[in-house]
């Protein structure tokens, strides 16, 4: 699968690779190009996932505002109800398309 913006993959995985949580494709951290992103300071602790780390996404000379984001220490009793350690796999929001 691919994460795409404007043509610029972001992120390439198999799926079976990628683990889907709350309707999110989340790739695993070597299948995404870091160079791509830049820390947010955007705050946010979800109730079961712990604290997220959003991410701004460069297109072009442009940074897109938190479009992507990760949980980088995730609680370990949250591994149970995804299936597995998803400590810093990243998901995307609004304008990346993600597909096969």
């Amino acid at each position: 699968m691919k994460a795409v913006l404007n043509g610029v993959v972001i992120a390439e995985a198999p799926q079976a690779d990628l683990l889907k949580i709350e309707g999110n494709w989340y790739f695993p951290p070597a299948s995404v190009n870091a160079d791509l992103l830049v820390a947010s300071p955007t705050q946010y602790t979800c109730s079961w996932k712990g604290e997220c780390q959003y991410f701004n996404i460069k297109d072009g000379e442009t940074l897109l505002q938190d479009r992507a984001f990760s949980y980088p220490t995730p609680p370990p009793a949250s591994f149970d109800r995804v299936g597995q350690d998803y400590s810093n796999y990243v998901a995307f929001w609004k304008e990346i398309q993600v597909s096969e």
